[in-house]
This record gives structure tokens, sequence and C-alpha cells, in this order.
């Protein structure tokens, strides 16, 4: 398909410290995202999916090549991108409200008066049908809860585009399939670009307009695009039995057990795990757009 450039990953490539030298983790990564598109990426554990997701969001610098959003290079995070990790990173003595509140504020200060900032904070709770329990903490709600929390919270922040690293993985089926819901229905209503990374092809198809398979590293790229050619609104149910849902799944599967790529011996993981928290620890300065990172 043709993309009109939104945002532009461009032979993006990045190398983290180890004792035993430089360890390309990704290798010119090509990709053109357009306004309002839904994008998955997708790949073997360690392939380079999330450290795509902290380029865009700025909390890594490539070595080589860069990020392009609307003309302007990515070179530090920005309320522009907002990020939703796995763990919802919620305040635990705040209610759901002031989570949402806090990065509100951080925001929109100056630019918003009480009243707007409280009309506009109710609002994205209500987005994630959250508006009977926005004044409990935490604690008091349960784990699907506490991520819509985490996605009203980064609505909030009004992005450009919306960065998920796995939001729902550590929720069971049902709860899942509630949340990809409200996700496609809010998307749809919103009309903000998605980067999702997934381990789960289902979703993957689901949820897209296109899904980006991911190489196995070391020095992973971007393997294959597959455009997802469903119509919107899609009923899971009904779509599972279509060609287009079989045939996208089962490229997907494909590519990931034939076509992925040789699997990374080079480096022992926990050393490059250990690199990638150092480059993490030098992020001093924190920004709104982390307001949502752990």
């Amino acid at each position: 398909m043709t993309v009109k450039e939104h945002l532009v990953i461009s032979q993006a490539s990045i190398d983290f410290p180890t004792p035993t030298g430089p360890y390309r983790a990704l290798d010119k990564v090509n990709l053109k995202i357009a306004k309002g598109e839904f994008v998955s990426i997708i790949g073997h554990s360690g392939c380079g999916k999330s450290t795509v997701l902290n380029l865009v969001a700025g909390l890594y610098q490539a070595t080589e090549g860069g990020i392009i959003l609307d003309g302007k290079e990515v070179n530090e995070p920005g309320p522009e991108r907002a990020v939703v990790f796995q763990n919802h990173s919620l305040l635990p003595w705040m209610s759901a409200y002031e989570n949402v509140e806090l990065a509100v504020k951080r925001v929109f200060k100056g630019k918003k008066t009480k009243a707007e900032m409280k009309e506009w904070i109710e609002y994205n709770i209500g987005l994630v049908h959250m508006d009977h329990a926005m004044h409990k903490r935490p604690d008091e709600i349960s784990g699907g809860m506490k991520q819509r929390v985490g996605i009203a919270r980064a609505l909030a922040m009004e992005p450009q585009v919306l960065l998920l690293d796995e939001p729902f993985g550590a929720l069971d089926a049902l709860t899942r399939a509630h949340l990809q819901d409200s996700l496609m229905e809010i998307q749809k209503d919103l009309g903000n670009t998605v980067i999702m990374i997934t381990h789960d092809v289902d979703e993957a198809v689901l949820l897209s307009d296109r899904i980006v398979m991911m190489t196995n590293g070391p020095a992973a790229t971007v393997g294959e695009i597959l455009d997802v050619n469903l119509e919107r609104p899609r009923d899971r149910v009904a779509m599972s039995e279509t060609p287009e849902y079989i045939r996208c799944r089962k490229a997907v599967l494909s590519f990931l057990y034939e076509r992925h790529g040789q699997k990374a011996e080079a480096v022992p993981e926990p050393v490059v795990e250990k690199a990638v928290e150092e480059v993490m620890a030098e992020q001093k300065e924190v920004s709104p757009a982390l307001v949502s990172v752990k």
C-alpha cells in the first residue's frame, strides 16, 4: 500500500555497548506510517520490537539513521508521543482520576483552565469506561481496570502517536478481548496513530492496518510488512472465518516459524539487557511523555 508520510523510521540502527564490543540490536530499520494508521510490530522475543518503540518514543537515540514525525526529527521524549507499557505504572496512593490528572497538569498547565482540565480528565476516563471507578485507588481495582486507566492517562496527553508495548500481555483472555474492543472503538473515534508491540498473532490481525514482522537479532530489521485488508468496524467472531483473516494469520505464522532469520547467539541476552539498562539510566530528565512509563 502507498503510505502518506506522518511518521518515518529511516535507516535506523542502534548499537549497545557490551564487554565484548558493540552489539547491534537493530540494523537499518525502515518504516513509513500514515496518520491515523494502526501498525503492529511482531516477532520473536529479543528481536528488537520494543527497541523500535523506544526509538520512536525518544527514549533511545539511533546510532545511525533516525525518526521523523511530521517533518521534525525525534531526539527526545515529547507529549506528542505517549507510551503505555505492559505494567500500568499507576501511582498507588492516587486515585484513577488523580493519576490521569497528573499527566494532564504536566501537559496542559497554563493552556487549559481548571474547569477545562476537569472536563478533559473525565472525558478520557469515560473513553475507557472507567467513570464508575475514577475515584478508586489502584489496589481497589482489577488488572484490566488499571490498564484502562493507563490508556486513559496516555490519551489525556492528546498525543499524535500512541505507543503500546504489549499493553494486554499480562491480562486474562476475556479481559484482553474487552480492552482490544475498547481500543478499536477509541482509535476509530480519535484517529490517533497507533504503534503496538505484540506477541499475539490474532491480536495483531484483529487490530492492525499493517503488521510489521521483525527478523531475529543480532542486527534485527524489518523482514516483511503485511497489509490487513479487513473492513472496519471489525467483529472478532465474524471475521475469524473470512478468507482475508485466514490469509493474514497464516502469513504471520509462516514468517514467525519459517522465515524469521537466525536466532541471536552472538551475545548472551543478560549482557544485552544490562547494556540496555545502562542506556535507560542515562535518561535523567523525565518528560510529560513518560508519565505512563514504569
